[in-house]
């Protein structure tokens, strides 16, 4: 990919460096696009070709690249062969770059990037994800949001790299909290409030019998002992789970779909409740099995009683843990999908329980532990809606809406739209994820309303206000333009950063496939979305002359295609549907902004949404 070009520069340095043009390949980049001078567009790091070499005997990183330069030449696709600091820089024939990289845009579609030679000889792999698992009963907790949109994005990128991904959702449905729950149902609930609001009945229950139980220890005897006849298969207390667990899954798929996320499987703890007791014995029979003075049994994995490394997989009473149900999972999907990758996607509070897991897999001799991956994400803190502190998701995407409605509530044109409320959601989604994904999962981040609803800047609102700004561009004039075009009329600085950034995709879509970071992806597009902005107040195509007018409306399309694809790569939906604020054309600004120079602030809207001047 690099629409070849890489390839094309590998082949010639293969030559001279006597080396395979695919030990090459990936020591080749795009050159970062910059707003001070033009830069070149790909270039050769000389360190990376001397990495086997010892420090203190490396000669001067400069002078080879200056040699090794010189015996390069230029050709139909590089122009032009420089040297930077230890680098060896080419810049592609301009025309060429123009119609090569906007001909292989349109061309692959959704699978611009994909198709690179950074991702060729790699071999598709069937992968599972792990992912969201909420708590049966309960409302689904804000807490459960990173974890569902982070595991949307992996098995998003890894389907689109052609893996075959199973996407589960592991519930917690199973534990001594529906002792309690089933105890609590007993003396407090109502069939009513089940029926027509499940999750807030349940937990309102359950609040109330974790209070009783604190109080007396009755209640809590009769919560351990309802577990009891869980875990022995009693038919009547099963089918109370059965009904607290049908009604969770209802209400969490509403909310999935609200969220734009699928799921494969809905698996859950209760499905091992058996096995779990088939693992016990495995590690007892293995001789890993240590019974406790309190009577639970443990897996010691320090060899020497290290009581930090000690891993609890049965109670006193013989019923099983979380631990063992993971255990029992993992064997289990092992046999029924053997996978070659399973990634779980949980907090970063979770990191010593998965490596104690895949730590218990290796010595109980399954090698294929090492292909198991935890992918931890920090806590979000401060996340409120107005009326105080936010417990539950749905609230989230309740404040979501409203705050887009809100701001789209003044707006005349707001009522032309087909599905108002559908439009706020999605900008609304589109700046919560964005503001996510910006920064290291790893990291803790204080999530912020004013932030996330900031029309200018780095937002989801301002990638989908590009986005539909863009469309419309294309529903305005696309039809008489974009049969062909003139490669000569894109050499302008701001059409060629815009290139020189297309080009840059595969890399970035290959270094989010290594890391399952999308930070890397969220900040590709919004630089794109930026570049967009500039080269739309600049290259006008209303007056234009036809075959400008046409070669300009081609980088756009580009442009909307590949924001787009990376959207939908985050679990964004794109927005297209348009609609102006004034009478004036949507696509020159400028020309807007002249007509209405005695208004000091400019409003135009696009789906709903409200922007003041410039695009940005």
């Amino acid at each position: 990919m690099a629409c070849g070009f890489r390839r094309s520069i590998a082949s010639q340095l293969s030559r001279v460096l006597d080396l395979p043009p695919e030990n090459l390949i990936k020591s080749i980049s795009a050159v970062p696009i910059s707003r001070k001078e033009e830069v070149a567009d790909f270039q050769l790091s000389v360190d990376s070709l001397l990495e086997n070499n010892n420090d203190h005997s490396r000669p001067d990183i400069q002078i080879q690249a200056m040699r090794l330069a010189e015996k390069l030449k230029c050709d139909t696709v590089v122009s032009e062969i420089s040297t930077g600091q230890g680098t060896v820089n080419f810049k592609i024939n301009r025309e060429l770059l123009t119609k090569t990289v906007l001909q292989q845009v349109i061309e692959d579609g959704s699978k611009y990037g994909l198709k690179s030679e950074l991702f060729s000889g790699l071999p598709k792999k069937r992968i599972v994800v792990e992912f969201s698992s909420p708590n049966v009963a309960k409302k689904f907790h804000v807490g459960h949001l990173r974890s569902t949109i982070i595991g949307n994005f992996i098995a998003n990128l890894k389907e689109a790299l052609g893996h075959q991904v199973t996407r589960i959702n592991y519930l917690g449905d199973w534990g001594m909290q529906f002792g309690l729950l089933g105890t609590g149902f007993q003396l407090f609930g109502y069939e009513e409030k089940l029926q027509s609001s499940p999750l807030q009945h349940l937990f309102e229950v359950y609040v109330q019998v974790n209070k009783e139980a604190a109080d007396d220890k009755n209640v809590a005897k009769s919560a351990h002992e309802f577990f009891q006849r869980l875990e022995l298969g009693d038919m009547q207390a099963l089918a109370l789970w059965q009904k607290f667990r049908d009604l969770s899954i209802d209400e969490y798929m509403r909310i999935y779909q609200r969220l734009g996320v699928h799921f494969d499987e809905y698996s859950g703890e209760s499905f091992y409740r058996e096995k779990s007791q088939e693992v016990l014995k495995l590690l007892d029979s293995k001789g890993l099995l240590q019974k406790t003075l309190k009577g639970t049994a443990v897996v010691d994995l320090s060899g020497n009683g290290d009581p930090s490394s000690v891993c609890t997989v049965m109670r006193s009473d013989g019923t099983s843990l979380y631990a063992t149900r993971d255990l029992a999972a993992a064997i289990d999907r092992m046999e029924k999908y053997n996978f070659d990758k399973m990634i779980y996607v949980t907090d970063k509070g979770q990191k010593k329980h998965f490596q104690q897991v895949f730590q218990i897999l290796q010595i109980m001799g399954y090698d294929w532990a090492e292909r198991c991956q935890h992918v931890p994400f920090g806590v979000v803190q401060g996340m409120k809606t107005r009326r105080g502190d936010v417990t539950f998701l749905e609230d989230v995407l309740n404040e979501i809406r409203l705050r887009m409605l809100q701001n789209m509530a003044s707006i005349k044109t707001t009522k032309e739209l087909e599905n108002p409320e559908e439009t706020a959601e999605q900008v609304g989604l589109a700046a919560l994820i964005i503001q996510d994904f910006r920064g290291f999962l790893l990291s803790d981040y204080q999530f912020s309303w004013d932030r996330v609803f900031q029309s200018r800047g780095d937002t989801g609102v301002f990638l989908q206000y590009t986005h539909a700004r863009l469309h419309s561009l294309e529903e305005t004039f696309g039809c008489g333009y974009l049969n062909d075009f003139n490669t000569a009329c894109l050499q302008e600085p701001q059409s060629v950063s815009i290139l020189q950034h297309l080009l840059r995709f595969d890399e970035v879509l290959y270094r989010s496939s290594q890391d399952l970071q999308p930070r890397h992806i969220v900040s590709y597009l919004l630089t794109l979305s930026h570049l967009a902005a500039v080269a739309h107040r600049t290259l006008h195509v209303r007056n234009s002359p036809p075959e400008v007018a046409g070669a300009r409306l081609h980088l756009f399309r580009a442009v909307r295609s590949v924001l787009a694809n990376g959207m939908k790569l985050l679990g964004i939906t794109p927005l297209s549907h348009q609609k102006k604020g004034c009478e004036t054309s949507p696509v020159n600004l400028n020309t807007l902004l002249l007509q209405c120079s005695k208004t000091s602030r400019v409003w135009c809207t696009v789906s709903g949404l409200t922007f003041s001047h410039g695009w940005m």
